[in-house]
């Protein structure tokens, strides 16, 4: 059975005008493709809907059934067409772990502000796990801090993003004047492999350390603080992860003989994803809040 949604459009037309003529005026069709439609849909229900009384048709008790049905598809097809021709298809959006918890909350608030209509869900792993799931078609865009090389996936610059040193106020390094040596036998803290955290640091700082001790990894930057906190180490993370410990005094950053750490934050989508209206304009969104070209 192949039902479409023009045959039960033709029946519930000739339903509510009262013949095909009037029908075929009405949805811009001519007489004999309505009757034909008609006659389809009766063909392939095995039943007639109407009775044909001289030149009237007279809606009968199968007829009677198949209306209300009718109806309800055609309301939800016109509201599946009228939800993506104003581009409000939901969006999944996969974010790694700095950019899920310290940026996005704000940035979407912003957006739901300026588009309430769109719906929105956000998972927050690591970079490879946000890479992984774009290029798996499982969300539709992702946000990650660092460069994916990825062959299927388009990636493009997004936001800068500084990377600090901190310890603990009363760490033995804390207010110190650093050399590298010292700061490479301290015990460190770091996010764990895979993390685009980790990735720049391990690129940007630790690259340029004569050796480093490694203390312990950590999958979380919440606990990272909490361990810095209490004296277990110091961390390299993002600015804006320890900003509100820094302004209280329980995190201090450290000022080692180095250029400040800078990084780049990226969004990435599949580069066989179609870009419906939706998703462009959150992309859009995004880059005009970094003050990007997102084009």
């Amino acid at each position: 059975m192949a039902i479409t949604l023009r045959q039960l459009e033709v029946f519930a037309e000739v339903l509510k005008s009262g013949s095909t003529t009037q029908a075929s005026q009405i949805l811009s069709l001519s007489q004999s493709a309505v009757s034909a439609a008609l006659t389809d849909l009766e063909q392939q229900l095995k039943v007639k809907l109407f009775d044909r009384v001289g030149k009237r048709l007279v809606l009968n008790e199968h007829g009677r059934l198949l209306y209300p049905r009718a109806v309800a598809l055609l309301e939800q097809a016109g509201e599946i067409g009228t939800l993506f021709s104003q581009g409000n298809g939901a969006l999944r959006l996969f974010a790694s772990s700095t950019i899920g918890n310290y940026i996005l909350p704000e940035l979407i608030a912003g957006y739901r502000r300026a588009v309430p209509d769109t719906p929105l869900s956000l998972q927050v792993g690591n970079s490879q796990e946000v890479i992984n799931a774009v290029a798996d078609f499982r969300v539709d865009l992702g946000l990650i801090e660092g460069p994916s090389h990825h062959p299927d996936l388009v990636t493009r610059p997004w936001l800068n993003d500084e990377l600090v040193i901190f310890a603990a106020p009363d760490h033995p390094l804390a207010g110190r004047r650093l050399e590298l040596p010292a700061l490479a036998d301290a015990p460190w803290i770091l996010r764990e492999r895979g993390s685009g955290t980790r990735d720049i640091v391990d690129h940007l700082l630790l690259s340029r350390l004569p050796h480093f001790h490694l203390e312990m990894e950590l999958g979380n930057s919440e606990t990272i603080k909490h361990a810095v906190r209490h004296g277990l180490g110091i961390s390299c993370l993002s600015r804006r992860v320890v900003a509100e410990a820094l302004a209280l005094g329980t995190l201090v950053t450290l000022a080692p003989p180095l250029p400040p750490l800078y990084r780049t934050l990226y969004v990435v989508h599949h580069r066989q994803k179609h870009l419906s209206h939706a998703l462009q304009r959150f992309i859009d969104y995004c880059q005009h809040a970094a003050g990007v070209d997102a084009r």
